[in-house]
């Protein structure tokens, strides 16, 4: 299998999505991954550095994963994948615009109620 896309490549367009999202932390959790949380909550995860290829997963909630793993591009995410995670499909070539739209929706599902309406809000104005 050949990777679709770097994980340096990946992690700039991660960071750039989140750029404008209130309270977004960087980190890197126990098991090596890279994750973005917002108020304690992962929202992303990507695989750890030495593996390969490299792995985006984002939190969406069970509709959304079905509709995108019909759609194509997406997969179920190992573990957590019935609590609607998917990952991107590291065998073709990712739609970064619509990651970063999968990106926002997956940080509006883990954010606190009142910070998710004030960030809609935001970008309704």
């Amino acid at each position: 299998m050949t990777a679709a896309f770097g994980r340096q490549e990946m992690l700039e367009h991660v960071r750039r999505a989140c750029a404008g999202l209130p309270e977004t932390e960087e980190s890197i959790d126990g098991f090596g991954h890279t994750v973005m949380k917002v108020r304690g909550k992962t929202f992303i995860m990507m695989s750890p550095e030495e593996e390969t290829p490299a792995g985006l997963s984002i939190k969406s909630d069970k509709e959304q994963q079905f509709l995108l793993l019909q759609q194509g591009g997406y997969v179920r995410t190992p573990y957590i994948g019935q609590h609607g995670w998917v990952s991107l499909d590291q065998t073709t070539k990712p739609n970064w615009d619509e990651v970063a739209g999968l990106i926002r929706t997956g940080y509006l599902l883990a954010a606190p109620k009142r910070l998710a309406k004030e960030v809609l809000a935001s970008l309704d104005a």
